[in-house]
């Protein structure tokens, strides 16, 4: 299975990369292919480097004004033109979506994918990787789009929200279509 990772490019806590780390040899060890934002830079390095190092294959997406940051090993490497080529990229190049923690880049990521999910533009599984707890509040503010008629199907239909690697695995596991 190719999977997308929306994360962070930053040096994060170790709260961060240890579930982020486990998460990627978990990858890495079933086989399937990182499909990412192609840095080789702080969480989007420890991700690549554990499913790298434990059998899976990388397929990156940089962006032209990133190029430089890019992984030079990585199976396969696409410089995009711009942020929303490399989005779209992203997307069409991945089976499913997992999205671990990150910033605005990340959120940005995040609700585009939703959005076209929830308009049809796509039917792949997507997981939000709740670390530590980072993602509550969006949950509880999606949970309220959702309870005051904002979103047009289920919450669940659009998102499945993972405690743990683990658990966002299985789920893309058991996804219809991606067995």
């Amino acid at each position: 299975m190719k999977i997308c990772v929306f994360l962070s490019a930053a040096d994060v806590d170790e709260r961060y990369t240890r579930p982020a780390r486990e998460f990627a040899e978990l990858l890495g060890r079933g086989g399937h292919t990182l499909v990412w934002g192609g840095s080789e830079s702080g969480l989007m390095k420890v991700v690549a480097d554990g499913v790298q190092e434990s059998g899976g294959k990388l397929v990156g997406v940089s962006v032209d004004f990133l190029a430089a940051k890019a992984r030079t090993n990585a199976d396969e490497m696409v410089i995009a033109r711009d942020l929303a080529e490399r989005k779209a990229l992203l997307l069409e190049k991945a089976d499913a979506v997992v999205i671990m923690v990150g910033g605005t880049g990340t959120l940005d990521e995040a609700t585009e994918i939703l959005e076209l999910k929830k308009h049809g533009r796509h039917t792949k599984p997507v997981v939000l990787l709740n670390t530590a707890g980072f993602y509550d509040g969006l949950r509880e503010q999606f949970q309220r789009m959702e309870d005051e008629g904002f979103l047009p199907l289920p919450l669940s239909d659009l998102v499945f929200f993972a405690k743990d690697g683990a658990g966002a695995l299985a789920y893309l596991e058991e996804s219809p279509g991606l067995r």
